[in-house]
């Protein structure tokens, strides 16, 4: 047999595959008649509790009563909390009253109660009274105090260590020192009959040359976020 005719029954079985479509070029795609596979489907979100996914981010919590008036709180006058003495607030606020002596205080390194800063945090219109003490041990309380029918309440109480507070608008940013070294952020906003928190972040802060760890805040230390602690 010539090489020729070699070639031919190798041509004439190309053609066949060709026409049953099984028959395309080495590395090359689907041929013109050739199908294309189905589609496969993508996967897609499956509750798996169906009953709550009609509320999305519902939380759950305990429904606290609203604040009720401080007893042998001063009594209020046409000037609000700007008209009574602060001492006599905190001293009458069961929650803050362990937390400040007798000394009133004008700079941090002594215990004592902090000079008051009076804010309007609920949006009336008049101004809420804030106090803040600290004690001996490095921790330190904070209260707010608002007006409700005439009365002095209690509307946000915290405590933590090396405590220092921002006013945002009508909002109340709290920091406080843990005990991992980093520093807690906390976002307080006026809810109807109390400060509530809207943000709690954590912000790791980064040794570096002039960056003191023990001062709260500090003003050349980085956050791992890049921003830097206030």
């Amino acid at each position: 047999m010539t090489p020729s005719s070699r070639r031919f029954p190798a041509a004439l079985l190309c053609l066949c595959a060709l026409a049953a479509g099984g028959c395309s070029a080495p590395g090359g795609g689907l041929g013109p008649t050739t199908p294309a596979p189905p589609v496969s489907s993508q996967p897609h979100p499956e509750p798996l509790w169906p009953a709550w996914s009609s509320v999305p981010g519902a939380a759950v919590g305990r429904q606290e009563p609203a604040p009720t008036p401080l007893k042998n709180a001063p009594e209020v006058g046409a000037e609000g909390v700007q008209g009574v003495d602060p001492v006599e607030v905190a001293r009458a606020d069961p929650r803050m009253r362990p937390y400040f002596g007798k000394d009133s205080i004008e700079a941090p390194g002594r215990a004592g109660l902090r000079p008051p800063v009076y804010r309007d945090l609920t949006g009336d219109g008049q101004s809420e009274l804030i106090v803040a003490a600290d004690t001996a041990t490095g921790r330190s309380a904070l209260s707010v105090y608002s007006v409700v029918d005439g009365r002095i309440v209690s509307v946000l109480f915290t405590i933590g260590r090396q405590l220092a507070a921002d006013a945002i608008g009508t909002d109340l940013l709290v920091r406080i020192a843990a005990d991992d070294g980093s520093e807690q952020v906390v976002r307080y906003h006026w809810g109807g009959d109390r400060m509530t928190v809207v943000n709690d972040e954590r912000r790791f802060r980064k040794s570096g040359a002039g960056c003191d760890p023990d001062e709260t805040p500090a003003p050349d230390c980085a956050t791992t976020d890049g921003r830097r602690a206030r």
